[in-house]
């Protein structure tokens, strides 16, 4: 049995042939978006459809074995790092997500000014700026950048 196969039934989920794919991309691919995912699947499933591969993503994340994040101005993303509060750097320029472990150690590692009552156990930071590659890159000129972050994105 695999170990993809184990988590799945660890979470009480049927072993299928496109939850399988799906894990095995969003684990090659940390923090792809869905239409990234969709192909990585599409390559090993070609009959896969873009609902299934939805659908699976949902069932995924709903049973914690991955998680959606959405850093403002993107598009979802899909990681396999769960069961920690650990953070992302987003690189302004092209797009690139990168894992940044908590700052202060225990979840959540920062402490609200005030809880207004809340049992906080979850705190979510993103921290933006320009990635070594980019820093390093020679400017582009008359390259949309639009177009660059989403090519840079792909799998």
């Amino acid at each position: 049995m695999s170990d993809f196969e184990r988590l799945l039934r660890g979470a009480a989920l049927r072993v299928t042939r496109p939850r399988l794919a799906v894990l095995a991309a969003v684990h090659a691919h940390p923090h792809a978006d869905t239409l990234s995912i969709f192909g990585a699947v599409r390559r090993e499933l070609p009959e896969v459809s873009h609902q299934a591969v939805y659908d699976v993503l949902r069932a995924l994340t709903a049973a914690g074995l991955l998680r959606r994040i959405e850093p403002s101005g993107s598009v979802a993303r899909y990681e396999s790092r769960v069961g920690d509060n650990h953070h992302h750097v987003v690189c302004r320029s092209c797009g690139a997500i990168a894992d940044v472990d908590c700052a202060a150690g225990e979840s959540p590692c920062l402490t609200a000014s005030d809880d207004r009552g809340f049992s906080i156990d979850e705190a979510e930071v993103t921290y933006w700026g320009v990635c070594p590659g980019c820093v390093s890159a020679p400017a582009t000129s008359g390259r949309n950048e639009n177009t660059r972050q989403e090519s840079d994105r792909r799998v």
